[in-house]
């Protein structure tokens, strides 16, 4: 009972504060001298800290404010892309600390090197935070692929790293400071409803990097699947007969979205620096390639995503990573397309619409899990 009421005294505090004592036991319910002894327990826990005065409209001295404490308990996210590696630290109140990024061509090279790398990363990220006044309680590592569902922490298939089978502890330097690997596109979902404010119940988290992921959250909670392979919208058939994709299908979306296929068809596929930057500057100028190539693209997307309106009765479509920065020439195709095969249910063009977290939706997404775990069992955090 203590356990599930530190939750509910920490989780009032992150979605309400700064609140006094007293405060907390009216929006709690609880006694006055449980919620004292609960505060007690978690500011001695870092995850809370007391300081000035809440605002209050009672007679009377007011209350000491409790708020979540920004130099405690954090979460860090890292991230192995195909052509990048990242690392995000976040305090408690889920704001962003540390950020690390590092242009790394990952596809091909041996996992073990791959992994090493990201620890190191991770560690100067640490080292950073500590500085702050931080101290990293959980890691969670972003992969491009499918993460079985067993607790080993197991990628099954990464595809396009060339990973088969990689379990991250077998090659992680530190054995205490692994971490859990998730599947990027749902870790991209998860803080796209968390940085919402008022999320939809039911959306499809769609973004693209060497491929197309996709995630789906229904009811609030993440769909993964029997085996943890929901989501591979990208290969979805959206023209039968056409191009061989690298799965041995044909026709598969990423033969006509992904980011390799539109760079491809836009001219642009051995530019070096950064090709989503370049694509929206060739874009916004009016370059005629560039855009032929984006409008291809949402036509794909808006025709592999009506099938998905169909399955699942959606509330929105969330286009993340570099298909949220693309959004301005992509949208309107998607659109297009949407409103020709979905009439058999009311739909809105609004209800598509880009995240605003772009590119840093996984890393992101991969150091909130920690903290939004925290908040909902801060009994896992060691007393001071």
């Amino acid at each position: 009972m203590r356990r599930q009421n530190l939750a509910v005294v920490l989780g009032v505090v992150a979605a309400e504060g700064p609140l006094s004592r007293a405060d907390v036991a009216g929006h709690t319910g609880l006694t006055r001298p449980a919620v004292s002894s609960m505060v007690d327990e978690l500011i001695g826990r870092g995850a809370l800290t007391e300081t000035g005065t809440a605002p209050s409209g009672r007679v009377g001295r007011p209350g000491r404010a409790l708020a979540l404490n920004d130099r405690g308990p954090a979460g860090l996210g890292l991230e192995i892309g195909v052509t990048h590696l990242a690392a995000c630290v976040v305090d408690l109140r889920g704001e962003p600390r540390v950020w690390r990024r590092v242009e790394r061509a990952n596809a091909g090279r041996p996992a073990g090197q791959v992994l090493a790398e990201a620890a190191a990363l991770g560690a100067e990220a640490e080292a950073e935070a500590a500085g702050l006044g931080l101290r990293v309680e959980g890691r969670v590592l972003a992969v491009p692929g499918v993460v079985a569902n067993e607790p080993s922490g197991l990628v099954a298939n990464a595809p396009n790293l060339g990973w088969q089978a990689v379990r991250p502890a077998d090659h992680w330097p530190d054995p205490d400071t692994v971490p859990e690997p998730e599947n990027e596109a749902n870790l991209g979902a998860l803080a796209e409803q968390w940085h919402q404010g008022h999320p939809a119940e039911t959306f499809v988290h769609v973004s693209a990097e060497a491929g197309i992921g996709a995630a789906l959250v229904v009811g609030g909670q993440l769909f993964r699947g029997a085996r943890g392979f929901a989501g591979e919208l990208g290969h979805l058939p959206v023209h039968p007969e056409g191009a061989r994709c690298a799965c041995g299908a044909r026709g598969c979306l990423e033969q006509y979205a992904g980011e390799a296929a539109v760079l491809r068809e836009a001219g642009l596929a051995d530019r070096a620096g950064d090709p989503v930057a370049l694509l929206a500057e060739r874009a916004a100028a009016g370059d005629a390639p560039a855009l032929h190539a984006l409008d291809r693209a949402g036509r794909a997307l808006g025709l592999a995503l009506a099938s998905a309106v169909h399955l699942i009765d959606p509330d929105a479509l969330v286009l993340g990573g570099a298909y949220a920065e693309l959004a301005e020439w992509l949208l309107p195709s998607i659109r297009a397309e949407l409103a020709a095969r979905v009439t058999v249910r009311p739909w809105s063009p609004e209800a598509v619409r880009p995240s605003a977290l772009g590119r840093r939706g996984p890393v992101l997404g991969a150091a909130w899990s920690t903290v939004r775990r925290i908040i909902a069992d801060p009994s896992r955090l060691p007393a001071r």
